[in-house]
């Protein structure tokens, strides 16, 4: 029974990401028409409902061209490590608490792992690999360009990111997202705690996720297409994918590391009936996931790409000092209150 658990958390958890996967296209492309004042998405299906399938169902007819001098096997190999990594790393993040099912004791999360924290690290590390091979496969040189940009913007930004997570982990004491989640009972946010870690992270996780303004990686104007130029139909759909999966687990892990998680402030005292205490433990949590998805997009379409040396400038001598700093205002809290 415990294996068709398991099984059924790992279904459910890939048809989710990729359902909102799917329709955060569509809501990213609205909610950018609402910015720049259009339409947006409005003829295939009610209210467009229909258009972001329809473009999946599109790439997946055209034809796949690869270019005659590319490392073929990698080529092809490349977008799945993408995808892989993004859907795998939700694994260890809890949306709820602890639930009882058919008598059994089940945990909102496909992976309870001990190490949660350092698994999503070592995977998010794992990911930028298919970027940096995809530029070399492609054997192109506006390719490789975006290749080793994604690797350099990954050594910057990910040693901020390290750094602003042990402040979390300190005053925690626990690599374990679910025991994180719950020290964060009440207003214990860690974004309130240490808000310069909060910050920081969030600014490394758009860096993480190459989305403007640090897409330096796939740079249009600069490398046509960086990366995935040489990329069509469905290998072109999966790194399309790997984005916005990455940029689910990247607002799923803000909101368990620094504004909650699934907690509901103080809603044990309410004195609500378990099922309908769990029921708003788990909107809660989506509806913080969804903040911070529309902040992901609406930064997007309203901050200009930053130039590489004033990305490298910000990873190095703003954000590394910064996360160095909270590390100390963390150690300052735990020696003097307590906390």
């Amino acid at each position: 029974m415990e294996i068709l658990i398991a099984l059924g958390k790992i279904i459910f958890a890939i048809a989710l990401i990729l359902f909102t996967v799917t329709y955060l296209v569509y809501f990213e492309r609205k909610i950018s028409a609402w910015i720049q004042d259009r339409v947006g998405p409005n003829r295939v299906g009610w209210f467009g409902l229909l258009q972001a399938p329809a473009d999946v169902l599109k790439l997946f007819f055209k034809e796949d061209i690869v270019p005659l001098a590319a490392n073929k096997i990698i080529h092809a190999f490349a977008p799945i490590i993408s995808l892989t990594i993004a859907l795998s790393t939700y694994a260890v993040i809890p949306i709820g608490p602890e639930v009882e099912l058919l008598g059994y004791k089940v945990k909102l999360v496909v992976a309870d792992v001990d190490a949660g924290i350092l698994f999503i690290l070592a995977f998010t590390s794992i990911g930028v690999y298919g970027l940096t091979l995809s530029g070399w496969a492609s054997n192109n040189k506006y390719s490789l360009l975006g290749g080793l940009r994604s690797a350099a913007q990954m050594i910057s930004y990910e040693l901020s990111m390290g750094i602003s997570v042990v402040g979390v982990l300190m005053l925690a004491g626990s690599l374990n997202i679910s025991t994180i989640v719950e020290y964060q009972y009440g207003w214990m946010w860690m974004a309130i705690l240490q808000p310069i870690g909060f910050i920081t992270f969030v600014v490394s996780a758009f860096a993480e996720t190459n989305r403007l303004p640090f897409d330096l990686p796939e740079a249009e104007p600069e490398l046509v297409g960086g990366y995935h130029t040489e990329y069509s139909s469905l290998k072109f759909a999966m790194f399309f994918l790997a984005e916005y999966a990455n940029m689910i687990v990247a607002s799923a892990l803000i909101v368990s590391l620094y504004l909650g998680g699934w907690q509901f402030p103080y809603i044990q005292e309410f004195g609500l009936n378990g099922g309908l205490t769990i029921l708003l433990q788990v909107l809660s949590f989506i509806a913080k996931m969804l903040c911070v998805l529309f902040f992901f997009i609406w930064v997007r379409w309203s901050i200009p790409r930053f130039r590489y040396d004033q990305l490298m400038n910000l990873g190095w001598k703003v954000m590394l000092p910064l996360s160095l700093a909270n590390l100390i205002w963390v150690a300052f809290l735990i020696y003097v209150f307590k906390i």
